[in-house]
């Protein structure tokens, strides 16, 4: 069932460049040969009836933490990527705060090998930042990386960037778009210094998105945008978290913007009230915070001011979660769930079918300028999602595919199931399962200053 050489998808309800309607599609190898209202079957072809479900772009993550290497206890490039599959996830974009940081190219390349032939999802990897690498930021060649991750807030090891005269050069000499994690760091310690004088070491949950206060992500982002314009750098703002951040970015179309935005399922779905059920299960960076600053972001998302949806996929092992507020670090799973999450903000009247294909399949593609993949077109690679939104699907430990083996949804259910996952043109994904073929293949970025 896994390969086929010409795969007929019949019956389905295609999501695709803002129009949904019914539609057959025929792949031939890797590719889509005919997209039409109804295509013949012919001899050799395996017929795939979609019984009416939509059929999708599978969704290109451009933000998640796969932990490879040197955090693998946590997950890696196969665990995770299999689970990206299973949540409708074809292609990602991972981040460079591994051990050791790829802070280099030669890192970078290294990153590349180890990947081949273990992703079962398509994969692209970021160059990290530091206050001492922009020798290598410069030297930087179209298509080596997808983008250049700036840590403007508190991280790991030396990729917090936080040399004013760094920040300058990076944005001045970017060959590629830089994408940032925006949060003050002073502002963040002070939070912190008060939250112990108050609590001591038994600061709880609820206070860390007054730790990690709506001030701090503003003072960071407007410094990101500020740069931006001045070097006329592209810029890629990533999860944004608050309501007073929203007027920093444009509801233009993604194609006159040189400054976009992003947002995580996380902060589309949960607020502050979570904190009290979930505690340190929901702690990440920047972190969840009002029910308002919630609403903002699902409206920016509507009028276009956020450009692309993500996850932040961020798995760390069920005894690190079980910790005390300092101790336990941020960070959640969540590329098997993402799909799931948006399709029931769809059906709670939220966004639109169309809306997320736009912002986690096409947007993706445009903003980073990956070749032939993120839209249903003839000629483009075959990455394809079959999801049925009327079948429920019930989160239990038995059915994660989440190396740590927690989420902070099970005993949940969502409204909508995962049917099929195909990644160039290859069935991954079927009917709650695996089905072993590692179709995985680096992505090309073609888009460069």
């Amino acid at each position: 069932m896994a390969k086929a050489s010409q795969l007929l998808i019949t019956n389905a309800r295609l999501v695709n460049e803002g129009r949904i309607r019914d539609a057959d599609v025929l792949v031939r190898g890797q590719r889509i040969e005919k997209i039409a209202g109804s295509i013949a079957a012919r001899d050799g072809v395996k017929i795939l009836d979609a019984g009416g479900s939509y059929l999708l772009p599978g969704m290109i993550d451009d933000q998640v933490h796969f932990r490879e290497p040197g955090l693998i206890d946590k997950g890696d490039l196969a665990t995770e990527s299999a689970a990206a599959v299973a949540g409708g996830i074809t292609s990602f974009m991972d981040m460079p705060n591994v051990s050791p940081q790829t802070t280099t190219r030669e890192a970078l390349a290294d990153k590349y090998r180890m990947a081949t032939r273990r992703c079962t999802a398509n994969y692209g990897f970021y160059l990290g930042a530091s206050n001492r690498n922009i020798e290598e930021i410069k030297a930087l060649r179209q298509g080596e990386a997808c983008g250049i991750k700036v840590f403007m807030g508190a991280s790991t090891g030396d990729l917090l960037v936080d040399d004013p005269s760094t920040l300058e050069r990076i944005f001045e000499h970017a060959p590629v778009i830089v994408v940032t994690h925006c949060e003050d760091s002073p502002m963040i310690w002070e939070n912190e210094a008060r939250a112990r004088d108050r609590f001591g070491d038994a600061v709880p949950f609820s206070e860390h998105p007054k730790i990690r206060s709506a001030d701090a992500c503003l003072a960071s982002s407007s410094t990101a945008v500020e740069l931006a314009k001045r070097h006329d750098a592209l810029l890629h703002v990533l999860h944004l978290t608050t309501a007073v951040e929203m007027g920093l970015f444009s509801p233009a179309h993604r194609s006159h913007k040189r400054i976009t935005a992003e947002v995580c399922v996380h902060h589309l779905w949960f607020d502050e009230a979570h904190y009290e059920a979930l505690g340190a299960k929901i702690k990440c960076n920047p972190a969840i915070k009002t029910a308002a600053d919630r609403q903002a972001l699902i409206d920016a998302l509507v009028d276009g001011r956020l450009d692309i949806i993500a996850t932040d996929h961020a798995p760390h092992t069920a005894d690190e979660k079980q910790q005390g507020y300092f101790d336990t670090p941020s960070g959640l799973p969540l590329v098997q769930h993402a799909m799931l999450m948006l399709f029931d903000l769809a059906a709670q009247g939220h966004i639109s079918p169309e809306l997320i294909v736009e912002r986690a399949s096409h947007a993706p593609a445009d903003i980073f300028g990956i070749k032939d993949r993120g839209y249903v077109r003839e000629g483009w690679f075959a990455d394809l999602v079959i999801l049925d939104p009327h079948r429920p699907y019930k989160v239990q430990q038995s059915n994660l595919l989440y190396k740590c083996q927690w989420s902070p949804f099970e005993g949940d259910e969502f409204g909508a199931t995962i049917d099929t996952t195909i990644v160039n043109g290859s069935i991954v994904y079927r009917g709650g399962e695996l089905t072993k073929d590692i179709a995985g293949q680096r992505l090309q970025f073609t888009r460069s200053r």
